[in-house]
């Protein structure tokens, strides 16, 4: 076990950097995210450092305009601006603090920074990558690890997980571009003993960007095009027809306990067959949502067990969603685990606890808490 290092200078004000946008394709939805939080946060407790990733993968300074960082419809969405002053980050020398310089001539330093506040969806961010490097610098982050960020992105090796610890999953089977490609009909044929109908996800995908529903066998090959258009590995999975969908947020006590919130319901209207991009984001789209979800008591508290255990089977820290089918016959089975849940004020997540007694604004602060106090290096 690693010395703790010493945290941060009590002389001033914690400093965060909220880092935010990203190289995925939920780019978009990580801005969104990133406005509320930035909004949220007591600047009489913190300073707070914006910091955008550009689609190209630049960093530079944001505004930290919340106005800016929102969705105004559809093709209206919220992006990082890559032409602002590039940054450069670095370790302090004499402490386990981040020091932000612009990359202007001269160079600029905009002062050390004590926690970051990664609020990035999908690969190259919620994904373990981001999470290593301020691991291999010794640097404090809200949220998930290195191996439970990872765990997660990946559905399929998530059902592996949550399938060793005892938690039910849906049955699926994984498809990769290089095995389509070779056997196309082989990967049909494994395909079909999964069941109709299915869902095609793309496998370390979010926001519900290039998922497909495939009700026959003939609807199969272009769903599996359309989510190897995310990603090269797509998983197949069956679909929960029937079903209900309920979620229930857990959020570490000060203690490393995980606690839950009460459990909600969303129900998909208009002409949304699931919930998807447009149903989960963009005004309008008539999804209701229960909070709490109308559930016994014995299966409400089963559900919040469950998803406890799945925060814990993936070694999480600070948060996650966790999102149930609950079937017809009352059955419940874990469909994914998300470590950086949507964070909007209107966004599940936050909604969850705040009838769970925990306004978005104590959310946002014991996040930070949560990782101000924890140790870096191996936990």
């Amino acid at each position: 076990m690693s010395e703790p290092t010493p945290g941060p200078d009590q002389t001033r004000k914690p400093r965060v950097a909220v880092v935010f946008g990203g190289r995925s394709s939920e780019h978009a939805i990580s801005c969104v995210t990133a406005g509320s939080v930035l909004q949220a946060i007591d600047r009489d407790k913190y300073d707070v450092v914006p910091v955008g990733i550009a689609t190209d993968g630049r960093w530079v300074l944001e505004s930290g305009d919340p106005d800016r960082l929102r969705i105004e419809g559809p093709g209206r969405l919220p992006s990082v601006d890559g032409e602002r002053a590039a940054i450069a980050l670095a370790r302090d020398s004499d402490s386990t603090d981040l020091v932000v310089t612009e990359a202007s001539q001269p160079p600029r330093t905009l002062g050390e920074v004590d926690v970051v506040f990664p609020l990035l969806h999908g690969p190259w961010g919620e994904d373990g990558t981001i999470q290593g490097m301020f691991e291999m610098a010794g640097v404090r982050y809200v949220g998930a690890g290195v191996l439970a960020s990872a765990v997660s992105m990946d559905k399929a090796y998530m059902k592996i997980v949550l399938q060793a610890a005892g938690l039910p999953v849906m049955a699926s089977v994984t498809v990769t571009a290089r095995e389509w490609a070779a056997d196309p009909a082989g990967c049909r044929e494994r395909a079909g003993t999964v069941g109709y109908p299915l869902f095609v996800k793309p496998a370390r995908g979010g926001s519900s960007i290039g998922i497909s529903k495939a009700h026959d066998a003939s609807e199969l090959d272009a769903a599996v095009e359309d989510a190897l258009r995310e990603d090269p590995k797509v998983l197949v999975e069956l679909s929960a027809e029937g079903a209900r969908e309920v979620e229930c947020g857990v959020l570490q006590a000060l203690d490393g306990t995980p606690e839950t919130s009460l459990p909600a319901e969303l129900r998909v209207g208009g002409d949304h067959e699931f919930y998807d991009f447009e149903a989960k984001y963009l005004p309008d789209q008539q999804t209701e949502i229960d909070i709490p979800a109308d559930l016994p008591p014995g299966l409400a508290a089963e559900l919040r067990d469950l998803a406890a255990r799945a925060f814990e089977a993936v070694g999480c820290e600070g948060l996650a969603r966790v999102d149930f089918f609950v079937m017809p016959d009352g059955a419940l089975v874990v469909n994914e685990i998300n470590t950086m849940p949507g964070f909007t004020p209107t966004s599940m997540y936050p909604q969850m606890w705040a009838a769970s007694g925990v306004d978005y604004p104590a959310l946002v602060d014991r996040l930070i808490q949560l990782a101000l106090a924890r140790d870096t290096g191996l936990r």
